[in-house]
This record gives structure tokens, C-alpha cells and sequence, in this order.
């Protein structure tokens, strides 16, 4: 077990949230599932929480009724190797009432914030030429999904 996990609070919709994700992540682990007793808190038998591994990331998702959202302020990175896993997770993950934002973010249809982010991108904001690096953020930051090919022809632009 990690000794630091994220603990994502949803309104309600914990196990609907849990299933999605094990089923846009090819290495997810459904774990345990805690209920209330007939002490509570909430109704008795109903989830409170549920462990979820995505590939290799442990999560606990609480389920009981909140005003609280989430937020941008903490977001999730999903490093892709090529652009088939971008479109994937960006696919996936926006779908069902997701709303895609700019630079590689969206926000699921539970408000939990994500970044698809291919390692392409990274390696060229990084690139010790700075050149490379600026056309490489300057075009990542005319996107919506991260389009490798489209960032590979900015850097290669004279």
C-alpha cells in the first residue's frame, strides 16, 4: 500500500465514478469496498468508500453528499507514450458530459480534473535548445488535445 493516496470525495456517485475510470485504464484493480453499518454514517449497506488502483496509482473514492467540487487546483497527469494512448484518454475520459479545456486538460463528467500529456511534449519543453522550447509551448498552448505531430512540425519550423 502507498503511504500517500489520493482521497477523492464524489457526491454520491463514488461506484459509477470507479467503474468508468477501471474502464478507461487497461491496469485497474477494483479493491476494497467499505459500507456503512447500521451505526452509519449514512445508510446502512450504502458505499462509503472504494480502494482503486490505476496503473499503479492507488485511490480511495469517498461516496457520501458533499458541497464541495473539485477543482483545477489538483489535477491528475496521464503520461502517453504515442498519440493513439492521447486520443484514447482523452476520448475516454471526456466523454459522457467531460468538458475539454486547453493544453492537454479536460474535466470528467465528475469533475475530476485530468491532464493527457504525451512524453513528446515534455522532451521538447525541456529540449536544452531554447528555441525548440518556445515553438514547442507556443504550440502546445494554441491546442485543446495535445497534437504530437502538430508540436513536432513547430519545432522543426525555422
Amino acid at each position: 500500500m502507498q503511504k500517500i493516496s489520493p482521497f477523492l470525495w464524489f457526491d454520491g456517485t463514488a461506484e459509477e465514478a470507479v467503474d468508468f475510470y477501471a474502464s478507461v485504464f487497461p491496469n485497474a484493480k477494483v479493491g476494497t469496498i467499505m459500507r456503512a453499518s447500521s451505526a452509519g454514517p449514512g445508510k446502512e449497506g450504502q458505499v462509503l468508500t472504494i480502494n482503486v488502483e490505476l496503473e499503479g496509482q492507488s485511490f480511495t473514492a469517498f461516496n457520501f453528499p458533499t458541497e464541495f467540487k473539485f477543482t483545477e487546483a489538483v489535477s491528475f497527469t496521464v503520461d502517453c507514450k504515442d498519440q493513439a494512448e492521447v486520443d484514447h484518454y482523452w476520448e475516454r475520459l471526456s466523454e459522457g458530459g467531460g468538458q475539454t479545456l486547453d493544453c492537454g486538460w479536460l474535466k470528467d463528467r465528475f469533475g475530476v480534473f485530468w491532464q493527457i500529456i504525451p512524453t513528446r511534449l515534455i522532451e521538447l519543453m525541456t529540449d536544452p535548445d531554447p528555441n525548440v522550447a518556445a515553438r514547442a509551448a507556443s504550440a502546445m498552448m494554441t491546442m485543446q488535445k495535445i497534437d504530437i505531430a502538430a508540436l513536432e512540425r513547430a519545432v522543426a519550423a525555422p
